[in-house]
């Protein structure tokens, strides 16, 4: 059996860390990209490199993510790849956390999810083929302590992936979630000298995503865990 091949990605949640490495991973495969955040203005240097087009958009918002497909659509081509990697976090002690903050971080890591995940799916489901990838956390299995809406709203994530994938598997569309198990490299944050190893490289990452959308259909995947080898689980 072929594996699947795909021709456009659009990346929700885009930044300087694991996006960027998806977005130069994807162009060195003629794959076209689209790239979405609320600031737009940090992609320009993506953007130059990998020939990405960036577009304007808050993930939570409705209005912002119907408009962001119908433009993607309408300028390169309706994505048959849709990488939802955007996040919000809340911190600080249980009873002291604010109403009106936890749910933004909801909002934009769960909501924003199914929002994404809904305008993907409703142009990939008629053609049977596509793949619509979630990054998650190790807060995605595990709450942590200081971080009850960062748990929340990825455990809601997996819930969303996990039953996407029932639902969609058997149309055609590819449905995976990726715990992302430790902390990951960007250009402001390394590993401290005497924790060698201790984050995760982004283009490690990006290829296990790539790896994951050129499974043949007869053996997909729809939930990988990646962590650092020195990780504890």
């Amino acid at each position: 059996m072929a594996n699947p091949t795909y021709k456009t990605a659009l990346i929700v949640g885009a930044g300087e860390g694991l996006s960027a490495s998806l977005a130069r991973l994807f162009a060195r495969q003629d794959i076209r990209v689209a790239l979405a955040a609320r600031k737009i203005e940090k992609l320009g240097a993506l953007c130059n490199e990998t020939g990405a087009r960036a577009y304007a958009c808050n993930a939570a918002e409705p209005d912002e993510v119907e408009r962001l497909f119908g433009l993607v659509e309408r300028e390169i081509a309706a994505p048959d790849i849709v990488v939802f990697n955007a996040g919000a976090r809340a911190r600080g002690a249980f009873v002291d956390l604010v109403p009106a903050e936890v749910a933004q971080a909801i909002m934009v890591s769960a909501f924003g999810g199914f929002l994404v995940a809904r305008e993907a799916a409703s142009r990939m489901v008629p053609k049977g083929h596509g793949a619509i990838l979630f990054t998650g956390a190790s807060a995605s299995v595990k709450g942590y302590p200081l971080s009850a809406p960062f748990a929340m709203g990825k455990f809601a994530l997996r819930g969303l992936a996990q039953s996407m994938a029932r639902e969609l598997a058997p149309q055609g569309i590819h449905i995976a979630h990726f715990v992302i198990d430790g902390a990951i490299r960007n250009p402001g944050r390394v590993e401290p000298p005497d924790r060698p190893d201790s984050m995760l490289d982004p283009d490690a990452i990006a290829a296990s995503y790539l790896n994951v959308l050129r499974q043949p259909r007869s053996a997909w995947t729809w939930e990988i865990e990646l962590r650092p080898w020195v990780e504890r689980f």
